[in-house]
């Protein structure tokens, strides 16, 4: 996928129960928000290696993030971005409505939603994943920007974390703890010497996103590749939408480098956000994951979530300290991406 190809264009029942805070009106909340306008682009899917077209809708507030398939008819076309829907996590987070419906690889729209401070959105689709883009979720946040955000009228729920939950599989673990914002801090360890042990923290105050996280892509080792796609993965899968780590996990082979010095770590990051934006909801809490995946951090909100005295729903106020991690981007500068 090139600048070129982006294309812009004119223009429930996935909302959990929602419980207001007592302490602050819906005068005094910050809103809900959505896009300003349609906006679209075409690309290839990184595990199916198929081309796809994608369109990002304004939506009503209250039916959160929903995805389309218009290769589908009728109701089962739709499928929910709830952590409750999320079905395969072999490499990419999957997404499966009722009807047997999938929309894979979700996770880094739905980090840049997320980052982007998107409460309401319909995108459609006309296949099975989104497309990949340049493995990052800049390309994302850049289409976001352009259509830009308007405020609605509701105000936007957070999910407050009250108390810790953890889970764990083997040397891997993920937790959420109570924390007045949005933070989280990710430690990861590979044998290869390109990577090694690394480990980064940030807190997704206003900009930070973008800054810091949104253009670290996903990556992957040459040695793999055959497998990958002996078991229909990595098809879509190039230097053009990867860091790609040669054979004697020594060297990155991609031409351009990395963008950040531990890309990888702030990667899994990226991952993590859009995994955790299924809990329907921006979360005010920490997340800490060691060697963490898409499968154990969908694990995390299950438990969270079958935990009634873990979470609560709350309103944010303007001017808070969880604020600046809810409120929308502030007008962008333009956005440069290696793609």
């Amino acid at each position: 996928m090139r600048w070129g190809e982006v294309v812009k264009l004119s223009k429930s029942d996935v909302v959990a129960a929602f419980k207001s805070s007592p302490e602050l009106s819906e005068h005094t909340a910050i809103r809900q928000r959505t896009l300003k306008t349609a906006i679209g682009c075409t690309g290839i899917g990184l595990h199916s290696g198929a081309k796809v077209t994608m369109v990002l809708h304004p939506a009503e507030a209250d039916t959160g993030i929903r995805f389309k398939r218009t290769d589908i008819a009728g109701r089962g076309a739709i499928v929910p971005a709830l952590w409750s829907n999320v079905g395969d996590t072999r490499m990419n987070t999957c997404l499966v409505n009722e009807a047997g419906v999938q929309v894979g690889t979700v996770e880094h729209l739905m980090s840049a939603l997320a980052g982007s401070g998107i409460d309401n959105c319909l995108i459609e689709i006309n296949g099975p994943e989104v497309p990949v883009m340049d493995g990052s979720a800049a390309p994302f946040l850049f289409l976001i920007e352009c259509a830009g955000t308007v405020e609605q009228v509701l105000p936007r729920r957070a999910i407050r974390v009250l108390k810790r939950v953890t889970v764990t599989d083997g040397e891997k673990m993920a937790s959420l703890s109570p924390a007045s914002a949005f933070s989280l801090r990710f430690e990861i360890d590979f044998a290869s010497q390109a990577i090694s042990r690394q480990e980064f923290a940030v807190t997704l105050t206003r900009g930070a996103f973008k800054s810091e996280i949104s253009r670290a892509r996903t990556f992957g080792f040459e040695q793999e590749v055959a497998m990958l796609r002996a078991h229909g993965l990595a098809r879509g899968g190039s230097l053009d939408n990867a860091v790609v780590i040669d054979s004697t996990g020594t060297k990155v082979l991609n031409d351009d480098g990395l963008r950040y010095g531990d890309e990888f770590v702030r990667h899994k990051i990226l991952d993590a956000v859009g995994d955790l934006s299924l809990a329907g909801a921006p979360i005010l809490g920490a997340f800490h994951g060691v060697r963490s995946g898409h499968a154990l951090n969908n694990q995390l909100l299950r438990a969270l979530f079958a935990d009634q005295t873990a979470w609560t729903y709350t309103t944010v106020a303007p001017g808070s300290a969880a604020a600046n991690g809810f409120a929308a981007l502030p007008a962008p500068e333009p956005m440069v991406v290696n793609g």
